[in-house]
């Protein structure tokens, strides 16, 4: 028996070790779990009865659960004629999605199956994701609802079925070219191969993983095959409105990666702050405050409107790096020092350039904005010096 990986319980036949499985055509089947003891021992029977027979595999399971689940995937492994290994997580940074990228560290095969441990996704349809893959030459093979053949029965209720679609067509309406060939991008069910996954680049948020993948590791050609999404077989679902949250958010995160997109967001949420400034205005102004030092104090209402949405939307994977408290302070600094910066660089314009004033405002505003956008993301989000990958407070 090979050394079990760290962090991780090699269980079942002391015979079996997934280190054998480098060959073509192996499989590791990664499955998160979060308090599923109910589905396990079915699960594992029916990937049993469907999978060893026509490719060799290994199980995965990456537990964050606070109930029984690893206790049951132990005594569930003994029965099983391949390697089942158990990677229980203390954190689960990352929710699902983290799951499955460390399930994917610790994969010994070419091919990567990802499912959920609800039976929802069939385990007979195992072989068919690989073996589609290997006849096309697809890098990433997905089990789509969305094309003949394939059916989303197993979503209880027409609110959950709007909420997928509305999802689907979201995702695809924001990327398009990174989606291309993929009609059910959020499945949780899909093959990948081994080597097109940088793990190391991704940044799972909540549990659309596949999404994460397509756009992050842009796999070169895809295939689908049809599923029928069933019933969970025991438990209870876990979408709730924090995961769609979540899911938004991870949309923002992935939308805004690139620098130009990035400052694009930056300055579509500086412009919503008009509107608690101006309404903070009237209000002080009509309960009597001189209108100078009521611009003054509105301007801050702008202000913490703008830095509670970057943080939420535009940075929220880079605020671990100082307190909220020196982020607010250090965002504040910056956006008033923008109003301190803007005048004098109106007076350059015209004075020395020779400007009309409306075009030397525009320039002083866009010049004040490029230079406020760089500053909050060095000096505010940026890791400090020597303090990379530490987590502070929030």
């Amino acid at each position: 028996m090979t050394t079990p990986r760290t962090g991780a319980e090699e269980l079942g036949d002391p015979e079996l070790s997934g280190a054998q499985l480098a060959e073509p055509g192996a499989v590791t089947i990664i499955i998160p779990t979060f308090n599923e003891s109910g589905n396990v021992r079915e699960l594992l029977r029916r990937l049993t009865d469907s999978v060893p027979s026509r490719l060799p595999c290994e199980v995965v399971f990456v537990d964050d659960s606070t109930d029984d689940t690893p206790d049951v995937i132990r005594s569930a492994a003994q029965d099983c004629p391949f390697p089942v290994t158990l990677l229980h997580r203390e954190t689960p940074v990352g929710g699902l999605g983290g799951a499955v990228v460390e399930g994917i560290k610790s994969a010994g095969s070419d091919w990567i199956v990802v499912m959920d441990a609800d039976l929802q996704h069939p385990p007979a349809l195992v072989p068919e994701l690989v073996a589609a893959g290997e006849r096309s030459g697809a890098d990433l093979v997905v089990a789509s609802r969305y094309i003949r053949g394939g059916s989303r029965a197993g979503l209880a209720g027409g609110y959950r079925i709007a909420v997928s679609r509305g999802a689907t067509w979201l995702a695809k309406g924001l990327f398009p070219g990174r989606l291309r060939g993929i009609s059910d991008p959020m499945s949780g069910f899909f093959a990948i191969r081994r080597h097109v996954v940088t793990a190391d680049v991704l940044k799972p948020l909540g549990y659309k993983i596949l999404l994460e993948l397509a756009v992050r590791c842009r796999p070169e050609k895809v295939a689908e095959v049809p599923f029928v999404f069933q019933d969970r077989f025991a438990g209870e679902s876990k979408s709730t409105a924090k995961e769609g949250l979540r899911f938004l958010g991870h949309l923002v995160a992935l939308r805004t990666a690139a620098p130009a997109a990035r400052m694009l967001a930056f300055g579509l949420i500086g412009l919503t702050g008009f509107v608690p400034n101006l309404l903070g205005l009237h209000l002080l102004t009509a309960a009597g405050m001189h209108y100078l030092p009521a611009e003054i104090v509105a301007n801050q209402f702008g202000v913490g409107w703008n830095f509670l949405l970057i943080e939420v939307l535009l940075f929220r994977d880079r605020r671990g790096h100082r307190h909220w408290a020196d982020r607010a302070g250090r965002f504040a600094l910056l956006a008033n020092a923008d109003l301190l910066l803007r005048i004098p660089l109106i007076a350059l314009f015209v004075g020395r350039l020779e400007m009309a004033v409306l075009p030397a405002t525009t320039l002083a505003l866009l010049t004040t904005f490029v230079l406020r956008f760089a500053a909050t993301e060095a000096l505010v989000y940026l890791p400090r010096k020597g303090r990379v990958g530490t987590t502070r407070p929030q």
